[in-house]
């Protein structure tokens, strides 16, 4: 009998110390939704971004991505996002997509502009660039440096036709000069 007493209180205090935990991740991680003004911009490609995630300034986190839509007739992804109301943004502000890290966990970036005159709620932010996929970017390079490119350069590359390897290049002076002779 004495022993479940010891293991109901033992419980009971570590349930107590990951309640003290999780409390303290959720008030120093700042994940609470921002509540403020709604701004929207368009992109072409939107890949990773998801409502809930982080709009930074300088990487501070100034506001949130409230949603997504796809527009019917441009066929471009609007988002929706909310701004602290103490944050004002000039109207030449811009919007990127950009990555946390290498494994993913993409946020809005705004990089405020210099004009006067600030957005007001409900208006877009019209300069934008869409999220770089960095899985498409890998692909390529390792396709192009495989030699699969049609122009890349294979170790078992043949030498130049009419050439012996090995050989010394032309010289300005030559008929198949660097200048062509001119």
């Amino acid at each position: 009998m004495r022993r479940n007493v010891i293991e109901t209180v033992l419980g009971a205090v570590v349930l107590v110390v990951a309640g003290f935990f999780l409390f303290f991740a959720y008030t120093s991680a700042d994940l609470r939704p921002v509540r403020g003004y709604t701004l929207e911009a368009r992109f072409s490609s939107t890949s990773g971004l998801s409502a809930g995630s982080d709009v930074r300034i300088s990487g501070v986190k100034v506001g949130t991505v409230t949603g997504q839509t796809l527009d019917p007739k441009s066929f471009q992804a609007v988002v929706s996002m909310e701004i602290d109301p103490t944050v004002q943004l000039p109207r030449d502000t811009s919007a990127a997509i950009a990555s946390e890290s290498l494994l993913g966990g993409r946020y809005l970036q705004l990089q405020p502009g210099g004009e006067e005159e600030m957005l007001k709620a409900g208006e877009r932010i019209e300069y934008t660039q869409s999220a770089v996929n960095l899985e498409e970017l890998l692909g390529r390079f390792i396709f192009s440096a495989s030699g699969g490119g049609g122009g890349g350069q294979g170790g078992d590359a043949a030498p130049p036709a009419g050439g012996q390897q090995g050989a010394a290049p032309p010289t300005q002076g030559s008929p198949g000069g660097l200048l062509g002779g001119q």
